[in-house]
């Protein structure tokens, strides 16, 4: 006979177990909640370091010089046009000025330390003021001039003897610096050189506007491409293509192709895009190509799930009220998977901002001063940037490269908010 079991019994015995299974499920939600904690406490740290090595990217050190716009200093005549104004003297001012702001530095060393406190740029800066107000000719106006890459970097450090034992200059200019700091004409203000302008040799004149400009095209043409023709190819493969062994093959090398190093489409994209086609080296047209041969196989990926992810109620529904495959498809079943299909094109879209090496390899390394103005002038991109100027030896180089990585950083995260806006406006709920 069996043996009855009461229910106080029972519970008695399965009691130590249960409590067994709770201990076991607490541990495991503190071992995923440490693991949560741990990965927000790299990411803080990481964002943290990126912020304070980049900050100063954003700030330049300006010094006050009064410079006297004489006809004879500037070397034209009292009738001037354009070109003698684009053609004028402006160093002669620039080291005129200088002199008049220290006239007790004498000495052909003790001169060149102390134009050397002025950016590279100076002389530029000066023309383009001129050209666009040409009532400062036979004025004197006192101008806040950006400093050269060292003295911004002493500045930045707070001037102290810290500073003074690890920067590049000399005595003489260190006793500039203080001499103008007593007398105010040192101050700090946002750079908006280094958001507006395109690449330079000199540190204080480079900016990220060139590469900007030149991420924007490439993924303007890999979004183009790869959203039509992947959102496509999904359809095709999962709405209408026949289920054999021709399909299985397909599918399977879609899957592989999304884990193939970047680096191979680069060599894909230098041998068709560039020698056989004959396209313009470090354009952001071939940049855009390499880029959506690279995105294509994860977009396809995740515009089949998205499609998957429809009930077949919606289907057998259209099709029961006479609609042909097509319309079900097109009418139904792709807009209540459009959302998916954004958010995995503009997460593909992500992953290519931060490629490097495809576009290392079809010539965008080159050094591009202008920004480009079409999809066939040459062009950089910001990962590109930020390796060359990780690479340049110049100390004022590291913040530049911090700060274009914090720009990387916001387009990335633009883009993903872009994608969480247009997946909650098209969402539809059944």
């Amino acid at each position: 006979m069996t043996e009855n079991i009461s229910p106080s019994r029972l519970s008695s015995q399965a009691l130590p177990g249960v409590e067994r299974r709770h201990r076991k499920e607490q541990i495991f939600r503190r071992l995923g909640l440490g693991a949560i904690l741990t990965s927000l406490l790299f990411l803080m740290f990481f964002l943290a370091l990126i912020v304070a090595r980049g900050h100063g990217a954003f700030l330049e050190t300006v010094i006050l010089v009064d410079y006297h716009f004489d006809h004879e200093t500037l070397d034209i005549d009292q009738a001037v046009s354009q070109n003698d104004l684009a053609n004028a003297n402006y160093r002669s001012v620039i080291r005129a000025a200088m002199r008049e702001l220290a006239p007790e530095v004498s000495g052909r060393s003790a001169r060149r330390d102390l134009y050397g406190i002025l950016g590279a740029g100076t002389e530029y800066d000066l023309r383009d003021l001129i050209i666009a107000q040409p009532s400062l000719l036979g004025t004197t106006a006192g101008i806040w001039t950006p400093s050269s890459d060292e003295f911004h970097l002493f500045h930045r450090n707070g001037g102290d003897r810290a500073s003074r034992q690890s920067t590049r200059l000399s005595p003489l200019q260190i006793e500039l610096y203080a001499e103008l700091d007593n007398a105010g004409r040192i101050k700090t203000r946002f750079n908006w050189t280094f958001l507006s302008s395109g690449d330079s040799r000199d540190p204080e004149q480079a900016g990220v506007w060139g590469a900007v400009k030149g991420s924007i095209l490439t993924l303007g043409i890999c979004f183009l491409l790869s959203f039509g023709v992947g959102t496509l190819a999904a359809i095709y493969l999962e709405e209408f293509a026949s289920k054999n062994w021709v399909m299985r093959v397909l599918e399977v090398n879609i899957n592989n192709l999304a884990a193939v190093p970047s680096i191979t489409y680069g060599l894909l994209g230098l041998a068709v895009f560039l020698n056989f086609f004959g396209l313009p080296r470090s354009a952001a047209l071939v940049g855009g190509l390499v880029l959506f041969l690279m995105t294509l196989p994860t977009i396809i990926i995740s515009s089949r799930v998205a499609l998957q992810a429809v009930p077949p109620s919606i289907r057998e529904a259209a099709l029961a009220v006479g609609a042909s495959r097509v319309q079900t498809v097109f009418h139904h079943v792709a807009p209540l998977a459009l959302p998916g299909m954004l958010t995995g094109s503009i997460i593909g879209m992500a992953r290519a901002l931060g490629e490097t090496a495809p576009l290392l390899m079809i010539g965008m390394v080159a050094f591009i001063v202008d920004p480009p103005s079409g999809v066939l002038d040459p062009s950089s991109a910001l990962p590109v940037q930020v390796y060359l100027w990780a690479e340049s030896p110049e100390r004022a180089f590291a913040e530049k490269t911090a700060g274009a990585i914090m720009v990387l950083l916001v387009f990335l995260i633009t883009m993903n908010l872009a994608a969480i806006l247009l997946r909650r406006k098209f969402e539809k709920r059944w």
